[in-house]
C-alpha cells in the first residue's frame, strides 16, 4: 500500500476531510476531530481506549508500531506503511480509529450515514 492509497481510504469514510493544521502535516478529520495523522511512511491512529490495550500493536509489530509522541498515552500509535503490518490490518486500524473518534463526537457533529 502507498501513502496515497491510505489517504484515499481515510477520505472515503463518511464525513472525512483532509486538513493541514501544521505546515506540511496532513491529517484526516471527522467533524472537528482528527482520526488519522498521515506521514510519509506512517499513519497515526487511535488503536485502543488506553495505552495498555494499544500496546498489543507494539508487541505484534515491534519494528513497525510505536506509541505516538504526546498522545500515545491515550491509545494512539504510529504504524508503518509498507512494513510488516499487512495492508488489511492498516485499513482496519484506520477504520477503528475513525469509529473511536466518531463515538466520542457530539451527535450534531457525527456524519449522517444511511
Amino acid at each position: 500500500m502507498t501513502r496515497d492509497e491510505l489517504l484515499e481510504h481515510c477520505l472515503a469514510r463518511p464525513g472525512a476531510w483532509e486538513d493541514q493544521p501544521w505546515e506540511g502535516d496532513v491529517v484526516v478529520k471527522v467533524g472537528p476531530k482528527i482520526f488519522a495523522f498521515i506521514g510519509a511512511e506512517t499513519v497515526g491512529v487511535k488503536c485502543a481506549p488506553s495505552r495498555e490495550a494499544a500496546d498489543e500493536w507494539l508487541h505484534r509489530y515491534p519494528g513497525d508500531a510505536s506509541a505516538m509522541a504526546y498522545i500515545g498515552r491515550s491509545g494512539w500509535n504510529s504504524l508503518r506503511i509498507a512494513g510488516a503490518i499487512p495492508d488489511e490490518e492498516l485499513y482496519e486500524a484506520v477504520d477503528e480509529s475513525y469509529r473511536w473518534v466518531v463515538s466520542k463526537l457530539p451527535k450534531r457533529d457525527r456524519p449522517q450515514t444511511s
